[in-house]
């Protein structure tokens, strides 16, 4: 029988798969930065530092880019 932290781990690459099937840049990274978050869920499970280090990063730039105001001329 499959653990809870593979079926974690599966969705998270799933969440993150599906985001990059997405033409919308801000549909994107709002998945992306759901999947990310499964995957620090994941990573604090096994617990694996690398996985929760780099997926807390990718958040950040994420959020970055959807909270960044754009520009007015």
């Amino acid at each position: 029988m499959t653990n809870y932290t593979e079926i974690i781990g599966y969705l998270a690459s799933a969440l993150v798969l599906i985001s990059f099937l997405m033409k919308n840049f801000t549909y994107l990274r709002v998945i992306n930065t759901i999947g990310c978050g499964v995957f620090i869920l994941y990573g604090a499970f096994l617990p694996s530092t690398p996985i929760i280090v780099t997926n807390a990063a990718i958040v950040l730039v994420n959020l970055y880019y959807l909270l960044k105001r754009p520009k007015v001329n």
